[in-house]
């Protein structure tokens, strides 16, 4: 029996954005959508992980250390790539992932609701 491919989703911690730019979003929304992508990937015989960072103090280190549990692909979310704001801490945890994982996949969602999608694409 083959062993179950890991995946790490990367996002930042819903309660630290500032949603004021998307009046139908909030932290709520946001963290239930990460926990039923995370339980959709688990239905379908993935391990799933969740990885939700700070907005740039400690971030870089503690995706390295989640890396260093050994992953098959990596998500990282649309809230780090498409809010110019968080364009730089994106390109560094671009960067934490290509050194700590280079084997991995890296795959991307447009929302959370298409994080499996994304996986299934690459996985």
């Amino acid at each position: 029996m083959n062993a179950k491919k890991r995946v790490l989703v990367i996002g930042l911690e819903p309660t630290l954005v500032d949603f004021s730019s998307m009046p139908d979003m909030n932290a709520e929304k946001v963290q239930a959508g990460l926990q039923a992508d995370q339980a959709k990937l688990n239905a379908l015989g993935y391990d799933a992980h969740l990885c939700l960072t700070d907005l740039g103090g400690t971030a870089e280190n503690v995706v390295a250390q989640k890396l260093s549990e050994g992953f098959d692909c990596v998500v990282i979310g649309a809230g780090l790539r498409t809010v110019p704001t968080y364009f730089l801490l994106f390109e560094k945890l671009i960067n934490v992932v290509h050194r700590n994982a280079p084997e991995a996949r890296l795959c991307f969602n447009t929302r959370p609701s298409d994080t499996a999608d994304a996986v299934q694409r690459w996985l």
